[in-house]
């Protein structure tokens, strides 16, 4: 599969130009992209919409609405969150936990998955473990009273989503909270620059294709 990125602003354009190849359209509102479709042809294409740009089910683009939404981002033993205002950020916290065996390199959870019974040591990760999600539960209580969200940007593994949603603090969102858009991009240890760089990722439009198969968006142009 091959990507191009494209700014806010080229978005029009770049639908109007792929209704002018002949695709089929279809807004998908939980990924927040646009699938491309053939008649005839099975072959994945879609034009992943900017974050910060709202869409209708009809495909009317409103640039003039402000997008403010959450952006969360959770790995063993760090995450980050922060708020942002189309491209503003108004609120940024990053956390971190004891949670990582040392000679191992696996996170207490994964351990005690696979390992069962847990001593002196794991105990402590465990609670440090337990503690982290507190804390960023209380964080995110803070942010939901004080803001109104548009979309709520999560990056946070399989293992860890029963922790998040099942800490003491509770999260102040459901697992299946419409506003939720899991961010379809791997990170690597969620500090303030990683957030800052997945926003701006966040915040282009990106066009996704097998070029075997759909070579004509080759003419299209490309962000500088």
């Amino acid at each position: 599969m091959k990507s191009i990125f494209f700014g806010r602003a080229e978005v029009p354009l770049i639908i109007e130009q792929v209704d002018h190849l002949g695709f089929q359209t279809h807004y998908d509102f939980d990924k927040h992209r646009i699938e491309l479709g053939l008649e005839g042809q099975d072959r994945e294409a879609f034009l992943r919409l900017p974050l910060t740009l709202a869409c209708s089910q009809n495909l009317i683009l409103d640039f003039e609405k402000e997008v403010t939404y959450l952006m969360l981002l959770v790995q063993s033993g760090s995450a980050s969150i922060g708020v942002f205002k189309n491209e503003e950020c108004l609120a940024h916290k990053v956390f971190g936990a004891y949670m990582v065996r040392k000679k191992q390199g696996k996170s207490q959870i994964k351990h005690l998955k696979t390992k069962g019974k847990s001593r002196a040591g794991s105990r402590v990760r465990l609670a440090s473990t337990l503690e982290f999600f507190e804390n960023i539960n209380l964080r995110l209580q803070d942010h939901f009273q004080e803001y109104e969200f548009d979309r709520i940007a999560l990056s946070c593994s399989k293992i860890l989503i029963p922790y998040l949603f099942g800490s003491k603090e509770s999260t102040p969102f459901d697992k299946k909270d419409d506003r939720l858009y899991r961010i379809p991009k791997h990170l690597h240890q969620p500090n303030f620059e990683v957030m800052l760089g997945m926003q701006k990722y966040l915040n282009k439009a990106e066009l996704v294709y097998d070029e075997a198969f759909f070579g004509q968006f080759e003419t299209l142009k490309k962000e500088d």
